[in-house]
């Protein structure tokens, strides 16, 4: 029999190593997330000249990239799911819903996706938010298993909300560790996951999910930052990264891609990486 699966996931990942753009920032309808999104058009166009292995991307705006002639283009990586831990303000309801309840991957098939992406979240004090998200993944495991479609499943630790402008990420390693664990127990195929805070810690996600471990870049930060962090994930077995602020918020997106794939692909230093960044 025909293995798709492994299809989607060589397609996914080169010599199993990934550079995941994220742009799928809109379904969190938090508008901070949104400064460098407005001309998405524009955004696809300068990310497929960058050429990264994937663009991460929702149902309504897959049509940018996948509507592209020619085979020479990235891999899309479709989200599933939406929620609201992103807002600055804590809700009274915290949800994360599945965008088609009653076929979750159709979109994904007719999209042509690699991979589909469903969120896991743990916040504090918020247990029916988790049951929701383990229900979703229960939910989009059996779909994919039905179609040979690769599932990443996003395990988000996140702080307590006390005023400082949202949920912010927790990186304690037992709790990402554990999360990570359960992440594979549900099936994951590839896993999306938050830095522990202590860069040195990581391989311990790394051996808890037993399988492709990308890492989560979070808010934007400072470049040199960026690539410092980014060299000591992968010295711990991090199979690559997934970067959105970082790269779209960026003046020359393409540049900062460019070093990326250097440092994921060709195993160069963050000072390599920066060098490769300021040549162009």
């Amino acid at each position: 029999m025909f293995n798709t699966h492994k299809v989607r996931m060589n397609r996914l990942l080169n010599n199993g190593k990934c550079l995941d753009v994220a742009i799928d920032h809109g379904v969190c309808n938090e508008p901070s997330f949104l400064n460098g999104l407005s001309d998405m058009a524009g955004v696809v166009d300068q990310l497929v000249a960058a050429n990264p292995d994937a663009i991460q991307m929702n149902y309504g705006q897959a049509d940018l990239l996948q509507n592209r002639n020619g085979k020479d283009k990235p891999a899309l990586v479709l989200r599933t799911d939406m929620g609201n831990p992103y807002n600055p303000e804590r809700h009274r309801s915290m949800w994360a819903v599945l965008q088609n309840e009653d076929d979750p991957i159709n979109t994904a098939l007719q999209m042509d996706a690699a991979c589909v992406v469903v969120n896991l979240f743990m916040l504090p004090d918020e247990p029916d938010l988790f049951r929701q998200c383990v229900k979703n993944i229960g939910k989009v495991r059996n779909a994919c298993d039905r179609v040979g479609m690769p599932l990443m499943i996003e395990p988000l630790v996140m702080q307590p909300h006390d005023g400082r402008g949202g949920y912010m990420v927790d990186g304690d390693r037992e709790k990402i560790v554990t999360l990570v664990r359960l992440a594979r127990e549900m099936g994951a195929d590839i896993i999306k996951a938050d830095p522990t805070t202590e860069a040195e810690d990581f391989h311990e996600v790394v051996e808890a999910a037993r399988c492709p471990v990308l890492v989560r870049g979070g808010g934007k930060e400072d470049l040199a930052a960026v690539f410092g962090k980014a060299e000591q994930l992968l010295k711990q077995g991090a199979h690559g990264m997934v970067y959105g602020r970082n790269i779209y918020q960026h003046p020359d997106p393409s540049r900062v891609v460019k070093a990326l794939m250097a440092m994921i692909h060709d195993g160069v230093s963050a000072d390599v990486a920066m060098g490769v960044y300021q040549q162009g």
